[in-house]
């Protein structure tokens, strides 16, 4: 059989390649996609514009919640929002970092954008675990061992910490062994194992080194704690004491399997 003309290769040839767009489409599919096309691109622009370039979406308010000795004027203050701005533009790292260095108190912080006009700003303040007195003021330490306030009056129920400083004995080296920022953190889990009761009645944390911490209690009581190690055995032992010898004003729990109590 012969092969085929070079008119039929031709044609076939066509009908692989097709001719060019608009003909193999049709002018109505291809108005139709065109239309579609600039739908597209005229609602993304009018998003953007909404979201930048309109009055609907931008900042009038920032609200501020969880603050208890901090205001919300500091805050907002602090946070230094730019109201007026478009919503979608606003920086919450920057927020949250100015918010940080410029009140310490604060220890945990949310930013959120509330839609369609709002800042929502969510503050957890630092709690005060133990005070250091500097003169006639008290500076604060959290749990952590972080001190971050000053203030005038002490706060409540809210022990002294008295770290010793000497410049010899074995309270030097300890000092000079562990530092005073970890003696410090030691006394922060001591003052964070007590039992609720005894926390209470602490008045000062001593910290003679770093295994030679003890408590001034109201009465005149003292303990002996030790280390701040196996703080939750010393608690339970410390409890038990208590209630096993109330009218005792020493207390050493520093060994909890061997406790011993005695009058003042």
């Amino acid at each position: 059989m012969a092969g085929p003309t070079t008119a039929e290769r031709g044609a076939r040839q066509q009908e692989t390649s097709g001719p060019p767009l608009a003909r193999r489409l049709g002018p109505r599919r291809l108005r139709t996609i065109i239309i579609l096309a600039v739908a597209v691109v005229l609602v993304g622009a009018g998003v953007v514009w909404v979201l930048y370039g309109s009055r609907w979406l931008r900042v009038d308010h920032v609200s501020v919640a969880g603050t208890s000795v901090l205001t919300p004027q500091q805050v907002r203050e602090a946070a230094d929002v730019p109201v007026g701005d478009p919503l979608v533009s606003v920086d919450t790292g920057a927020i949250e970092a100015r918010l940080r260095a410029a009140l310490p108190r604060i220890d945990s912080i949310e930013v959120e954008r509330s839609w369609p006009h709002g800042i929502d700003l969510k503050v957890t303040e630092r709690k005060p675990v133990l005070l250091v007195q500097k003169g006639q003021r008290f500076v604060e330490v959290d749990k952590k061992g972080v001190r971050f306030a000053t203030v005038s009056e002490a706060p409540r129920d809210v022990p002294l910490l008295d770290v010793e400083t000497s410049t010899s004995g074995s309270a030097a080296a300890s000092l000079r062994r562990f530092g005073a920022d970890r003696l410090v953190r030691e006394a922060v889990k001591v003052a964070g194992a007590l039992p609720a009761a005894v926390a209470r009645d602490t008045r000062v944390v001593k910290v003679r080194s770093y295994d030679d911490i003890s408590l001034e209690l109201s009465g005149d009581r003292t303990v002996v704690w030790g280390s701040a190690e196996k703080g939750a055995a010393k608690a339970r032992t410390l409890s038990a004491l208590m209630k096993a010898s109330p009218d005792a004003g020493q207390f050493d729990v520093s060994v909890p399997t061997a406790p011993a109590s005695a009058a003042s």
